[in-house]
């Protein structure tokens, strides 16, 4: 059995996140102890603990311990990777773009197409937004080779949650192809989206995304900002929000293929333009760094790196705890070799495909 110790590194839901189905892709039993030991809250919180139910109920695994403030859990992972359609509910406004791109390695590697469907919060702090996850992530992955699809079907935000979103993953028929992101290059296009659910008569859209083009203007950046108002009567997708609730997202695309993000939700006593000068702030600011992929992404990546055939290069802004967490894990569990120098990560990948 893989003994874990979850106080490493970043001591966070990352290492939660990752350990359980990285060990279902190898068919390794896990021990995995000190959960979360250096966040405030200690030990699984209900979105640690769905992730984990989720992952065992695709291969069929067996979780103990699996309680809302555990601090210790053992798994054994099933025989296979089931495809199908599956729906999961949180049940707070724990991040769903968490979730998937925890489940996202196993659909990967599943007997067949899957369709995941989940209810939670979709744009929070410490988590990168759906909008991001779906205009940054997925395009950055597909140059690897995912075929990946997500829908957003009701925003949701905090404290409520109640967003709901689809992803859609068909299986490797190949392994990954590995993600080459030297050098950044120019800034080709922006784009963006600010939405607001119930907030149109303080015009929460229009305000993040002025102070966002100004912010950006002012380095002769011009963003195109989609402006969404999801309102009860005029819902922005399929269903409006349960509550009031604000998001901003922009994304440089450069001519070598990067794709930089920044994203922020609203929070009590967080002004329109506070939101839409900051997350101009954090675009240019990894930007600035020559970073190929931005601060969200800079972790996100590694697992598909660390699946891949070959070896994969790119630029990240800094080295976060959740960068040192998932390389640990990674070479831990599946003994992909890394390397950082001067901010450029380089994963030996281990060209992974399993058998059906």
């Amino acid at each position: 059995m893989l003994e874990i110790d979850g106080s490493e590194h970043s001591g966070s839901g990352t290492i939660v996140r990752d350990a359980v189905p990285f060990c279902i892709l190898t068919g390794q039993a896990i021990h995995l102890r000190n959960i979360r030991a250096k966040r405030d809250k200690p030990g699984l919180r209900p979105q640690h603990l769905k992730a984990l139910e989720a992952a065992a109920s695709l291969c069929g695994g067996k979780l103990t311990g699996g309680t809302v403030g555990s601090r210790e859990i053992l798994f054994h992972p099933g025989k296979g990777i089931k495809g199908g359609t599956f729906t999961w509910d949180i049940g707070t406004a724990g991040s769903t773009a968490m979730l998937t791109l925890s489940l996202m390695p196993l659909g990967l590697f599943a007997d067949g197409d899957s369709t995941y469907r989940m209810t939670g919060g979709l744009f929070q702090d410490f988590a990168p937004s759906l909008f991001h996850l779906k205009h940054v992530l997925l395009p950055t992955v597909r140059k690897m080779g995912v075929e990946a699809e997500v829908r957003i079907i009701q925003p949701g935000y905090v404290p409520k949650g109640g967003g709901r979103l689809e992803l859609q993953i068909t299986p490797l028929q190949e392994a990954l192809k590995p993600l080459n992101l030297v050098s950044q290059g120019r800034v080709e296009s922006m784009e963006g989206i600010a939405l607001a659910s119930h907030l149109k008569e303080r015009d929460v859209s229009r305000r993040m995304n002025r102070e966002c083009e100004k912010t950006l203007k002012e380095k002769e950046l011009r963003p195109e900002i989609e402006l969404l108002y999801d309102e009860r009567e005029r819902p922005a997708f399929e269903r409006a929000s349960i509550q009031p609730g604000a998001a901003l997202t922009i994304w440089a695309q450069t001519y070598t293929g990067c794709l930089i993000g920044a994203d922020m939700a609203g929070a009590r006593g967080r002004t329109a333009e506070f939101i839409g000068r900051q997350t101009a702030l954090d675009l240019l600011g990894d930007l600035g760094s020559g970073a190929t992929v931005d601060r969200h992404l800079a972790d996100q990546v590694i697992p598909f790196a660390a699946l891949a055939k070959g070896m994969s290069a790119f630029r990240i802004p800094s080295v976060t705890e959740h960068v040192e967490a998932r390389l640990w894990l990674v070479e831990k569990i599946l003994g992909a070799k890394s390397r950082i120098r001067e901010n450029l990560v380089t994963i030996e990948g281990i060209g992974f495909l399993r058998e059906r």
